[in-house]
């Protein structure tokens, strides 16, 4: 089955489909599109950005927590 549609940051570039532009987060995290902001840790979109300051944060909360809703 193939995908319909496909966001992906590899090396600094950002690809949606075939559109492609700069990397604007140093880590991924929280990467605007549009009115969303990416996830890396669940591989979709949110509607508001995450909380945590970087990706060790959020994996640290996730170790203690047991998860990330």
């Amino acid at each position: 089955m193939h995908k319909i549609w496909h966001f992906q940051i590899v090396a600094g570039t950002v690809t949606n489909g075939s559109r492609k532009r700069k990397q604007l987060t140093p880590t991924g995290c929280n990467e605007p599109f549009k009115d969303r902001y990416w996830c890396p840790k669940k591989q979709w979109f949110t509607k508001e950005s995450c909380p945590f300051a970087n990706k060790r944060e959020c994996e640290n909360y996730a170790l203690m927590c047991g998860g990330i809703l």
